[in-house]
């Protein structure tokens, strides 16, 4: 089985065998489904049998087993779950657009000013935001530590958890071995892994405690939760304080990675798409105009920028196979037995390219989701399969959403993004290859970026004057 690319693997299985592709481990079942509708089937509409995981022993040798999104169907997940929701259901994260506003204006500033960074300030407006929100800290982009603790978990997270990768997935009993043992760079690989899983965990959340000691800490996640602990009796308040490090940790990473990979995948498909390019600029000069930024209320006037977004989604499948659901209890379907303990896997990659509901698949069409100037809602949404099924689908979705299309008008209305060019001023044309692992980020690129025109460089440099007086440093 490959290691790359298994998305298209998958999906050359599903064209040969059919849309349900059963698998057997060395005696563990593994359920390949074909298509978004066999998942919403199964993982949504069967949610009470389909919502457990598959723990493999890198998980706990990586450090990974108290992240939300590997924890056991029951109990203990039901807290995280509501945790999450608490702070990230649809009217809840309304609260963060300030805070959204102000650092997408201060990325803005950036790329005016140092374009060729583009990379390093979209790192850095993720990993300013969500620490803001969720410890309420406020970095500067000189202060890289903190993007760099995300990116080295969110690195272990995708190499270490590819499937098929070391054969203590399949051989548990492999686990006992030496580190030291011939065979055993999985357990030298884990334990790499955990000290930086375990940085992410740690390190911002001991900074916050010290503010909160000192009474210093600025009003965010972690201190709205901390805040009913000493109501609480003794066992229960370390259970709490134990849930809001967990929990803030998991916003951390996870807040950092599938929107940073789908903006990185916006500037790379600008850069080569110069026509959406054109006319995203043309809806966003007739509905917003120069003397202001976009908004998050403008999205419903703004159909081929949320078309846009769609399409970044569908065209970069960051979780090219998701995180793998497993049944709890024997089930039936389509006439075919599915046995307890099933692994099932939903190829997002697969749906993100079925011909069945995307035409050209291959190629990047924001057009496709639209009908009469408007959204179209026959066409599959992407965003009903990008962050998975049923009672395992992405909390974070919503601000997720939100930060993709607001991101995508500030920096259409007021930056135009081209190709590279050579020594002679040539364009030169961008490979839109893909690191692939867990998370598929684009391969690093290069691309021109420019302000549209100098009363787009004055409003993003009055936007920056205007938010000057809300950013603090470490």
């Amino acid at each position: 089985m490959p290691t790359t690319n298994m998305g298209a693997h998958y999906a050359q299985l599903v064209e040969k065998y059919g849309d349900l592709v059963y698998l057997d481990a060395f005696g563990q079942p593994i359920l390949i489904l074909g298509t978004h509708e066999i998942a919403v089937d199964l993982l949504d509409k069967r949610s009470s049998k389909y919502s457990d995981r598959a723990i493999s022993p890198i998980v706990q040798l990586g450090g990974f087993d108290w992240v939300v999104v590997f924890i056991r169907y029951g109990p203990l997940w039901r807290r995280h779950r509501r945790a999450f929701h608490r702070f990230f259901n649809p009217n809840a994260v309304k609260q963060f657009r300030p805070i959204q506003r102000d650092h997408i204006g201060h990325f803005l500033t950036n790329l005016l000013s140092t374009p060729d960074d583009f990379s390093e300030h979209i790192r850095h407006l993720f990993t300013a935001t969500i620490m803001r929100i969720t410890y309420g800290l406020n970095i500067a982009e000189e202060d890289e530590d903190y993007a760099t603790i995300a990116e080295e978990a969110l690195s272990a997270f995708s190499d270490l958890l590819v499937p098929g990768k070391y054969l203590v997935e399949l051989f548990p009993s492999l686990r006992k071995i030496p580190a030291w043992f011939p065979g055993a760079q999985f357990k030298r690989d884990a334990a790499e892994g955990k000290k930086a899983v375990y940085r992410i965990r740690d390190t911002p959340w001991e900074r916050t405690l010290k503010l909160i000691r000192e009474g210093t800490a600025e009003p965010s996640i972690t201190t709205a939760m901390l805040d009913r602990i000493p109501t609480l009796p003794a066992q229960e308040a370390s259970d709490e304080e134990e849930l809001t490090k967990y929990i803030t940790a998991a916003v951390y990473g996870g807040g950092a990675d599938t929107t940073l990979a789908t903006i990185h995948a916006l500037f790379m498909l600008m850069a080569k798409y110069p026509e959406v390019q054109e006319k995203a600029h043309a809806e966003l000069d007739k509905v917003v105009g120069p003397n202001r930024l976009p908004d998050f209320s403008d999205e419903t006037a703004l159909p081929y920028i949320s078309a846009i977004a769609k399409e970044c989604i569908r065209w970069h499948t960051v979780v090219p196979l998701g995180i793998p659901h497993k049944l709890t209890e024997d089930d039936e379907y389509r006439g075919y037995f599915i046995p307890k303990g099933t692994v099932v896997v939903a190829n997002i990659w697969h749906y993100s390219h079925d011909e069945r509901h995307y035409h050209n698949p291959h190629e990047f069409i924001p057009e496709r989701f639209l009908k009469n100037g408007q959204l179209d809602p026959d066409v599959l949404d992407p965003t009903n399969f990008a962050f998975g099924y049923g009672r395992r689908i992405c909390p974070g979705r919503h601000f997720a959403e939100g930060s993709l299309f607001l991101i995508a008008a500030s920096v259409l209305h007021t930056l135009s993004v081209s190709p590279p060019v050579d020594e002679n001023g040539v364009p030169m044309d961008i490979d839109c290859g893909v690191v692939s692992g867990v998370i598929a980020y684009p391969e690093p690129f290069k691309c021109t970026i420019k302000p549209r025109a100098p009363w787009a460089e004055a409003l993003i440099l009055a936007s920056s004057h205007q938010d000057a007086g809300t950013k603090e440093n470490l």
